[in-house]
């Protein structure tokens, strides 16, 4: 009889994994939302709503042999997960792939998926009507979106405002410096190393003043505040043995284990694994999860498997600005717009995830 593996959240981790295990395992995928949200295409979404359909994908034809199941876990133990109507999902192995949560129009909030495609709709049009446009927050989100904006719509006066120093700053300084300078030639103005103090709504866009940390106060027609994302862990909170790392995730043993459960597995934006939230990080982490899950069923004793290996903090990102420009650093060295256009800014991978919700 195979073996039972419940995987808690369906993003970029919880998908892939579910499929690649299909046809290893009895799989459920428990995920909340209809839709798996494709977060890169909802950036661009922002000014060009058409792609909105695109980057919504629906769940129902990801696995063939499993399943998915539209609900939301209120409860974990070692046999498995307890749902919020009651039910039980009993499992040889659990995976917690619940993500991160970030502002609208990016994610939805809770699992509101029509919620956000009004949303989308909504902040396309303040921003069509606006004139002058702050993002508070500049990493990957909020400089993607900048550049989008410029892009698509160069008439707009665009702020992009950090308390940071520079852009990247845990990257190579080409990096920063490369987008910085091509933020600045398209006509976006950077403030960098202040503070926004005034912020009306952390999870949505708005008009109003900006009070910066120098005492300098501004109106803007639209506000975006793109503060990063926070691990949504509330699921592993109270298991025993959890401890939290920064940005609400949850740290794990070599094994990415986050409690003394020994066959509860989290991954993703939710564990500090020592990867950065992002598409990428979670790209290293399946492949070990996968060999390391298949070594279990096989009977294989965990100590004897190899511990994950983060990328550590200078981990491959590609940052386009727009589909045209945008610069990426790539390991060994960094790539300009020819390399970053063709790797993601085109496309935003919007092809590889219908490929892999079976949708093409």
């Amino acid at each position: 009889m195979s073996q039972r593996i419940a995987i808690v959240g369906g993003g970029y981790l919880g998908a892939k994994l579910a499929k690649s295990l299909d046809d290893l395992a009895d799989v459920t995928l428990i995920e909340p939302r209809s839709h798996f949200v494709h977060a890169p295409a909802m950036i661009r979404a922002v000014v060009d709503p058409t792609l909105t359909d695109r980057a919504l994908i629906p769940y129902d034809r990801l696995l063939k042999k499993g399943r998915v199941l539209r609900a939301r876990a209120s409860g974990i133990d070692a046999g498995g997960v307890t749902l919020d109507d009651g039910q039980r999902v009993e499992a040889d192995y659990i995976v917690v792939a619940t993500g991160s949560s970030n502002a609208m129009p990016f994610k939805p909030v809770g699992d509101d998926v029509e919620g956000l495609r009004q949303a989308n709709q909504r902040i396309h049009d303040q921003l069509k009507a606006a004139r002058s446009i702050a993002i508070v927050g500049a990493g990957a989100v909020g400089t993607e979106l900048a550049g989008e904006i410029v892009h698509a719509m160069p008439d707009k006066k665009i702020t992009l405002i950090s308390d940071l120093d520079r852009l990247f700053p845990t990257m190579p300084d080409k990096l920063g410096n490369a987008l910085a300078g091509k933020l600045r030639d398209a006509g976006v103005t950077l403030v960098l190393g202040k503070r926004a103090e005034s912020l009306q709504s952390l999870t949505e866009p708005y008009a109003g003043r900006l009070k910066l940390s120098d005492g300098s106060e501004q109106d803007f027609d639209l506000i975006f505040p793109v503060l990063g994302s926070r691990a949504s862990s509330e699921l592993i909170d109270g298991l025993p043995g959890t401890q939290k790392g920064t940005a609400n995730r949850v740290k794990v043993d070599p094994w990415m284990r986050p409690s003394s459960l020994p066959n509860l597995f989290a991954a993703g934006d939710v564990a500090d694994a020592g990867d950065g939230m992002t598409i990428v990080a979670a790209s290293r982490q399946l492949p070990w999860l996968l060999s390391t899950l298949k070594g279990l069923m096989a009977g294989k004793p965990l100590a004897k498997m190899k511990p994950y290996k983060p990328w550590g903090p200078k981990a491959p990102i590609l940052v386009p600005l727009g589909p045209k420009r945008g610069n990426s650093f790539l390991g060994l060295f960094t790539a300009g717009d020819l390399l970053t256009r063709k790797m993601k800014g085109e496309d935003l991978f919007v092809e590889r995830y219908h490929k892999l919700l079976n949708r093409v």
